[in-house]
This record gives structure tokens, sequence and C-alpha cells, in this order.
């Protein structure tokens, strides 16, 4: 298969990914361009999380390809995936996902003491994100002193600390009220801009979607201008159709 074109950090071609026998995607090619801001959207259960797990390699597909940076993804080995990931990728869930025994500071420096940054480096630069996400008092306390708002910008601090290539956000702000949301978007949008990070951003909500550059839609595990198959039974994710679980991974120390 022919390698995807220079200017696309990551592209996906023909991805197929299916559990238990059910479709969750049916053929989705995608090119996303280097320092831009892409909204994947779509109904709960439509594929949103799957796709966002492909691009990341945190699945590896049925069928289909994904390249970075013109490198194919998933003809990796597991370690080799998972140091890619360590190396390139930042990931943001839908929970904050938090390592309860370290402190803020300590939970956003981790992708960087991981890959083997100095300690004092790696206090720095975390706190340093901290401070420009409005989260600088959460520095010194553990998960459970903090407030979810609070929590989740400590996990984007996290992901934006070791300034990956692409950074994958999957519903970052269904779990916080509206003004919190808007805040903590408003953050991360303009801190991946300024720092030339690219952002694939996973929502159903509109709003949401309004911050990205682009969007790209989905629908039962298509492109929701591809033809539809009534009988393929696509988009229900592995947990039921639910967008929040689908093809959701257990945490891990990496994205």
């Amino acid at each position: 298969m022919v390698a995807p074109p220079d200017n696309d950090v990551l592209r996906a071609h023909a991805l197929h990914y299916a559990t238990s026998g059910t479709p969750v995607l049916a053929g989705v090619s995608l090119g996303v361009r280097e320092g831009e801001v892409i909204a994947v959207t779509g109904p709960r259960g439509s594929g949103k999380t799957t796709l966002l797990e492909c691009l990341s390699g945190r699945l590896v597909p049925d069928s289909g390809q994904v390249w970075f940076r013109s490198s194919p993804v998933h003809p990796l080995g597991a370690a080799a995936r998972e140091r890619l990931r360590r190396e390139s990728f930042g990931w943001i869930g839908t929970e904050p996902r938090l390592v309860p025994e370290l402190t803020g500071w300590e939970n956003a420096a981790l992708p960087l003491l991981l890959r083997g940054t100095a300690p004092r480096a790696a206090r720095t630069a975390a706190l340093g994100w901290l401070e420009r996400l409005d989260a600088g008092d959460c520095a010194r306390g553990r998960p459970a002193s903090l407030t979810q708002a609070q929590r989740q910008r400590v996990a984007v601090a996290r992901a934006l600390t070791a300034q990956p290539s692409v950074l994958f956000a999957d519903d970052p702000t269904a779990r916080l009220h509206s003004a919190d949301s808007a805040s903590v978007l408003r953050i991360l949008t303009t801190a991946a801009r300024s720092h030339e990070i690219t952002v694939v951003l996973a929502t159903h909500d509109p709003g949401v979607a309004a911050h990205a550059d682009r969007r790209f839609a989905l629908l039962d595990g298509r492109p929701a201008d591809a033809p539809a198959d009534r009988d393929s039974g696509a988009g229900d994710g592995p947990s039921g159709g639910n967008d929040d679980t689908e093809g959701r991974t257990t945490c891990s120390l990496s994205v």
C-alpha cells in the first residue's frame, strides 16, 4: 500500500473493527494535517472512541492501516506501539484516571519521568503547565482532595507536559459543567495551537466541536456521508453502543 501524503501527520485507510461479531468501524479513512485541531463527531455509539484508539495504536483494526508521519503503526509489535504512544502521543479521556498516590504535579510530570527526564526538569515542566491551566493550586494535592474539574485540568496538564506530536482527546469535558468545560477546552486548544500539537477530539457535542478547525462526522461506524448498511449493526461499541466505554482499555501509565 502506498504511504500517505507527507503533510498528513496521521492517515487512516479503510479501517474496519468489530467486537463480538458486531461492526464498530466499517471502512473509515481519514487524514489529519500537522498542527490542526480536528473534531470527530457523531452520536453516542457511532465509533468515535474506537477510531481514536485505532489511530493511536491502542487498538489494532481487523483490517486497514494507520500511518504516523508516513510510517505504518499497526505492523509494530505491542512494545513498539507502547513506546510510540509514550514518546509521540498524548491521551485525555472522559475520566482523568490519575494515579491516586501521586500529587497533582507528580501526575502531570509522569509522562516525562517515564521517558527518563530528570525529576527537577519534569517537575518544572509540570508546574508550568498546571499554572497555564489555572491549576497551580492543585500541584500539591492528591486526586482525592481535588474536584472533578481540577482533576481533569491535571489530566490535561499531564497530556501537554510531554508536548506530544498528536494529542487524542476522547470527550474530555463530558463530566464537567458548562463553564468548566468551556474553560478547559479553550485552554487545551489554545495551548495545542501555540505549541503546534495536533489534536484529535472526539465529541457528540456541537459546542465542543466548535473549538476545532475541522469536523469529521461518523454515523454507525462510517463517515456520515458514506452509504449506510442497514444490516451491518455498525456503531454498537464493545460495551453495547455507549461511546463512553466503547473500545476502552484499562488505565495505563502511557497513553
